[in-house]
């Protein structure tokens, strides 16, 4: 398991585009037949990357956790972004397509995924946080999230955001988890931007096209930087930064936040002109 410690923002803005990539952007997740684990000091975040092939992969505790198994003190949600694959969670095997979640809750022991065709995977994307009570498992498929329609093509942020992970879709600590889907010709992510200084926020974008970059923007609303990103790529997030994006084409983004609460809308809305 890698490690990531995140900036300040004093250290942010004298930060070179090396030491900005090195720091916050999280690369080559997805490896055929491996399990890619990063995990980040910022609210003790695990983030990770499982492409099963001819043999189950299975989570797994250790020294950076401090645990006998992954799930013994948090949480997780996992996302398929690939073809169809299944997760099982001590013993109960739960199908999951594309687009599909699952929650599992602190406790879990076991925790293997496997791809239905070793030679078409799965791709799981895992965002896992600690956890002070448990929930149940739970599958969400991507018909049964909350579906939110923002934006407009006039303004190229056409979009609909899935919930998936959240209070009465499905119950968690604090883990709070989905996915928006840009709509043809819209190219711009959450944007006028927000910042919460309650909780942390890390995304994945995927679908982005092998031509295609995001441009994800970040930082301080005085003082921002921004990545160039391409598909299956994620960002961490702190919870002094904001976070917005525009593509050159569309795209879509898991999105997941942790830490002091659950309300979706606890957000501290920045005004276009105090970006800088």
């Amino acid at each position: 398991m890698k490690v990531r410690y995140l900036a300040d923002p004093q250290r942010f803005p004298r930060m070179t585009t090396k030491e900005l990539r090195e720091t916050f952007l999280v690369e080559n997740l997805f490896q055929a037949g491996k399990l890619e684990m990063l995990y980040s000091d910022t609210e003790r975040a695990v983030v990770a990357g499982v492409v099963p092939t001819v043999e189950p992969l299975e989570l797994q505790g250790g020294k950076e956790l401090a645990s006998d198994f992954f799930a013994q003190r948090r949480e997780a949600g996992v996302i398929n972004i690939g073809a169809p694959g299944a997760v099982t969670v001590d013993g109960e095997s739960f199908v999951m397509a594309k687009l599909d979640c699952l929650y599992i809750g602190r406790g879990a022991k076991q925790i293997q995924l496997s791809s239905s065709d070793p030679k078409n995977p799965a791709e799981f994307y895992l965002l896992s946080y600690p956890a002070h009570r448990s929930y149940p498992t739970k599958l969400i498929h991507k018909a049964e999230a909350n579906q939110v329609a923002l934006g407009a093509l006039k303004t190229s942020n056409e979009r609909i955001i899935y919930q998936y992970i959240r209070p009465g879709i499905a119950e968690s600590c604090q883990l709070v988890m989905g996915l928006t889907i840009l709509a043809d010709g819209s190219v711009w992510n959450t944007f006028p931007p927000h910042t919460h200084a309650r909780r942390t926020e890390i995304y994945l974008y995927f679908d982005v096209g092998a031509d295609d970059r995001v441009f994800h923007i970040m930082g301080s609303p005085a003082e921002t930087r921004h990545l160039v990103m391409q598909n299956k790529e994620a960002v961490l997030s702190p919870s002094w930064s904001i976070h917005a994006g525009a593509g050159s084409s569309n795209y879509s983004f898991i999105w997941g936040m942790g830490g002091e609460n659950q309300e979706f809308d606890d957000m501290d809305h920045v005004k276009v002109d105090e970006i800088r």
